[in-house]
C-alpha cells in the first residue's frame, strides 16, 4: 500500500471508532499463534473501502494485515473471512501471487468478531489504468500481469491443494443466475426493462461450457497488489466471493472495461491490446482455442453489477428514505443493465 497516504484509499489512518477492539488481546493471540511476533503493537486501519475491516498492523521491523468481519448483525453467507483465509492458505504452495497467511481465529471473543493474519505487501494499487499517471508500456504491462495472474489461478488443480470442497463444481452459470435474479426481484424499486430483458434471456441460452476452477468472483485491477516497479502482480486480494465455478465467467468481468469504460477510449494510444487480443493471450496461457459465448459471459457480469447496484439502492431507500446516494444507485443500475442487455442485442443505442 503505497506511501500510506489516506487520499489515494491506500494508506491508512487511525483505527475508527466503529472499528475499535481490545489490542491488548491481539497482542496475546499474535504472541501465541504467530511465528516471529514480538514487541510492541501499532494498529492502523487501511482506508479503502473494504467490506471487511482491514488492518496494517505493526510491530518493530515486522509488517502483518488483519482481515475481520464486521460488527452487527450479519447476512450468514456475507464477510466470510473464513473462506478467505481458507483459499488463501491453499494457495501459498501454488504458482499464484497471493499474500502468505499466518493465522485464523474463530474465537469472537478475541477482538469482538472472526479475523485472520496474513502478510503485509509492499506494493501499490492501480485504482484507474486509464487514467492513472503511466506511460503506454507501463499500461501494457500492469494490463499484461492481470491476464497472468487470472490464468496462473485458473490452472490450479483444485483438487490438489485441497479445495475440493470449496465449492459446487457444476451449474455456476445458473446458480448465480437464481441468486441475482431473487435478489434483483427482491431489492427491485422501479421497472427496467434491459433487466427484465436479460432475466428472461439468460436460462434460456445457459453457456455449454461448464469447466470448472477457483474463481476470485471480483477480479479487477484494483484488487491486485502490484509490485512497487514492474509491471507484475505480488498478490491478488479480497477473496469473499471465491468459490469453485467457471472461470470463463471470472475472466469476462476482469474483461468488462473493454465494454464499459473503455469502449470509446483510444487503446493504441493507451499502450492497451485490443479486446480480442487480450482474450487470445488468456486463451494461450490456459490452452483453450477460443471461448463460446463470450458476450453472454460480459453480459452475465454487468447483470450481476446491476443487481448489486439495485441492492445498494434499495437498502439506502430503506434506510434513509430519499438519498441522493440511492438515486445513484439505482441510475447506476439501470445503465449497467442497458448495457448488459446491448451485448446480447446490439441494435441497443448507447449514447
Amino acid at each position: 500500500m503505497t506511501d500510506f497516504k489516506a487520499e489515494d484509499n491506500t494508506g491508512t489512518i487511525p483505527v475508527q471508532d466503529k472499528h475499535k477492539f481490545d489490542e491488548a488481546a491481539l497482542h496475546r493471540f499474535l504472541l501465541e499463534n504467530v511465528e516471529g511476533y514480538s514487541g510492541d503493537l501499532l494498529v492502523e486501519e487501511f482506508a479503502g473501502g473494504q467490506s471487511n475491516p482491514t488492518y496494517l498492523l505493526t510491530s518493530g521491523a515486522n509488517r502483518y494485515v488483519l482481515r475481520k468481519k464486521p460488527a452487527g448483525m450479519l447476512l450468514k453467507s456475507a464477510h466470510a473471512v473464513d473462506r478467505e483465509y481458507k483459499v488463501l492458505t491453499a494457495l501459498n504452495n501454488a504458482d499464484v501471487p497471493t499474500a502468505r497467511t499466518w493465522a485464523m481465529c474463530e474465537d469472537e471473543s478475541v477482538i469482538g468478531t472472526m479475523f485472520y493474519i496474513m502478510e503485509y505487501l509492499d506494493g501499490r494499487v492501480i485504482w484507474d489504468l486509464s487514467t492513472g499517471p503511466y506511460s503506454a508500456t507501463e499500461r501494457s504491462e500492469l494490463w499484461d500481469a492481470a491476464n497472468v495472474a487470472m490464468a496462473k489461478l485458473h490452472q490450479v488443480d483444485y483438487k490438489a491443494v485441497g479445495l475440493q470442497d470449496f465449492g459446487k463444481e457444476t451449474d455456476y452459470i445458473q446458480r448465480q443466475y437464481t441468486r441475482w435474479a431473487g435478489q434483483y426481484e427482491y431489492t427491485k424499486t422501479v421497472d427496467n426493462p434491459y433487466m427484465d430483458n436479460l432475466i428472461e434471456y439468460f436460462p434460456k441460452h445457459f453457456p455449454k461450457n461448464d469447466d470448472c476452477a477457483i474463481v476470485h468472483g471480483d477480479f479487477k485491477m484494483d484488487n491486485l497488489m502490484m509490485h512497487r516497479e514492474r509491471g507484475e502482480v505480488i498478490g491478488i486480494l479480497d477473496w469473499e466471493l471465491s468459490t469453485l465455478g467457471n472461470p470463463l465467467s471470472d475472466f469476462a468481468y476482469l474483461c468488462r472495461p473493454y465494454r464499459d469504460a473503455w469502449r470509446n477510449a483510444d487503446l493504441k494510444k493507451l499502450g492497451l491490446p485490443s479486446e480480442e487480443e487480450y482474450v487470445e493471450a488468456y486463451c494461450k496461457r490456459t490452452g483453450r482455442d477460443g471461448i463460446e459465448d463470450w458476450d453472454y459471459y460480459l453480459a452475465f457480469n454487468m447483470f450481476r453489477l446491476a443487481a448489486i447496484l439495485q441492492g445498494i439502492a434499495k437498502r439506502v431507500l430503506d434506510g434513509t428514505a430519499a438519498s441522493q446516494r440511492a438515486q445513484q444507485a439505482g441510475e447506476g443500475a439501470y445503465n449497467m443493465a442497458k448495457l448488459a442487455w446491448a451485448q446480447i442485442d446490439k441494435s441497443v443505442r448507447l449514447d
